[in-house]
Parts: structure tokens; C-alpha cells; sequence
């Protein structure tokens, strides 16, 4: 009798842990932001203790998302502090610049962007190589960060290629990338073109072209239109005619955000939870 006496109070003890936990949870939040709270206070009346226990985990869940982005931002500037030389007084007078401090601020701002390893070392090389070097205009870094929120790792790999074989055609992109034939009809070979324009209308590559001495675009001229045994097929995602290039502005991301500086001082991470 007294054995089931005490495996009650045992339940009862778990589950008034529990609840007090969800309510702590809720407590945390709504003291974070102040309207979580007046909502959180409304559906707990609604909540059994099941529920709020299920509703803490999720709360343990985000607080760790959130911990882990805020791990990531202090790893990337600690790694910025170790590739720029603090007691070089330009480099020192640029990092505590107005400008400087908004390119900061515009690349965490929108870090939940940032879904990657491979992205955020491309923030960390913006980030430095915006300190120390002057090839571009702030109003360009701050477009570059644009391009990492937007572009997907395979765009990146796409602009990679390009620039280690410039120029080069679609097919050989893709075959160079390991990639599989496909049909031209798949949805593989839609995201390849969809992927191909998002960089050509954002100013990252285009196709080929010929300038004059004096850096002047020179007109394609079209070819004869032959009738007779003209192929009534559509150009291919992964056509082998046309080559592609990096802009300029494409050259220099490449600097600035797929080009690393060598960290100057050596350390070891925290990995501690």
C-alpha cells in the first residue's frame, strides 16, 4: 500500500516539474518579447499538462537554434579578428568606421539566411577582406551580401566553375560538377536554367563577348537562318556552343567572398555546450 503511495507521489512530482518547466519556458519568452507574453498567459489556461510539456520542448528547441546562431556569429567574428591586422592604424580606423559597422550590421541581420558551413565562411571572407581592402565600394560589399542570402550553395559552385574555366559552356558546368545527364525535360535541368538566368540577370555572368581597345561591347552577329535541314529542336540547358564568363562584379565577389585570408593568428574554437 505505501509502495503505491510513494509511486504515486512520484508521478505527481513529474508532473509538477513539468508544468513548472513549461511555465518557466513561457516565462522566458514572454520576458524576451514583451507581446509573447500576453499571448502565452491566454493559451495556458487552454493547455493541459501534456500539451505544455510537448509546447516546452519546443521552446528548448528554438532557445537552442537560437544559441547556436549566436555560437556561429561569435566564431565568424573571432575568425575576421584573426585575419586583419589590428595595429595597422588604417585597418584599425576602417573596422570602427560607420561604414564599416553597417556592413556588419546588414550581414547578421539576416543570418537565419545564412543555412550553410560553406555560406558562412563566404560572410567571414567578405567580411574580412572589407576591411582591409579597398577594390570596391561599400554599396557593392553591401550587394554581395544580397548575393549570399539569395544564391544557394550550387549557385556558388556554378560561379566556382566559371571562374576556374572562364569561360566555359553550360554542358561542361554541369559535367564538371559531377553532375548526371538528364532529361531536358526534368525538373534537374529547369533549376540548371532557372539557376544559369538568376545569375545572369543579377549581373554575376554572362555570356562571352568581344570589346574593343577600348573595352566596348562588340555586337554578336547572328548567323545566315538555313532552311533546309534546320533542327526543330529547342536549345539545350546544358548547351556546349555558347560560353559563359564572370562579370566584373562577379570577379570580385569571387575576391571578396570565395577567396580566403590566411588567418594571421592561430586558435582553437570553443566547442563547449
Amino acid at each position: 500500500m505505501s509502495n503505491d503511495s510513494s509511486e504515486d507521489n512520484k508521478d505527481i512530482d513529474s508532473s509538477s516539474t513539468s508544468k513548472k518547466l513549461a511555465r518557466a519556458g513561457m516565462q522566458v519568452a514572454g520576458g524576451v518579447i514583451p507581446f509573447v507574453g500576453g499571448i502565452l498567459s491566454a493559451a495556458a489556461g487552454a493547455w493541459s499538462e501534456a500539451e505544455q510539456e510537448k509546447i516546452n520542448k519546443v521552446f528548448q528547441q528554438w532557445l537552442q537554434m537560437l544559441e547556436n546562431e549566436l555560437r556561429d556569429k561569435a566564431k565568424t567574428i573571432v575568425e575576421i579578428m584573426a585575419r586583419v591586422d589590428m595595429q595597422e592604424e588604417k585597418v584599425k580606423q576602417r573596422i570602427e568606421s560607420e561604414e564599416y559597422q553597417s556592413i556588419m550590421k546588414k550581414a547578421f541581420h539576416k543570418w537565419s539566411n545564412i543555412d550553410s558551413e560553406s555560406k558562412r565562411v563566404k560572410v567571414r571572407n567578405l567580411l574580412s577582406h572589407a576591411a582591409v581592402a579597398s577594390l570596391t565600394s561599400d554599396d557593392v560589399v553591401k550587394m554581395f551580401l544580397d548575393w549570399l542570402n539569395s544564391y544557394s550553395d550550387f549557385h556558388f559552385e556554378v560561379i566556382g566553375e566559371i571562374y576556374r574555366n572562364n569561360p566555359i559552356s553550360r554542358g561542361k558546368i554541369w559535367s564538371n560538377l559531377g553532375k548526371s545527364p538528364v532529361a531536358e525535360n526534368s525538373a534537374e535541368a529547369d533549376l540548371y536554367k532557372l539557376l544559369i538566368r538568376d545569375l545572369s540577370t543579377g549581373g554575376v555572368i554572362r555570356q562571352q563577348r568581344a570589346v574593343d581597345g577600348y573595352g566596348n561591347f562588340i555586337k554578336k552577329e547572328r548567323p545566315k537562318t538555313n532552311f533546309k535541314g534546320t533542327d526543330n529542336k529547342m536549345k539545350s540547358a546544358f548547351d556546349h556552343e555558347e560560353l559563359y564568363e564572370l562579370t566584373e562584379l562577379g570577379q570580385q565577389f569571387v575576391h571578396y567572398a570565395m577567396t580566403e585570408i590566411v588567418p594571421r593568428i592561430e586558435f582553437k574554437h570553443d566547442v563547449a555546450a
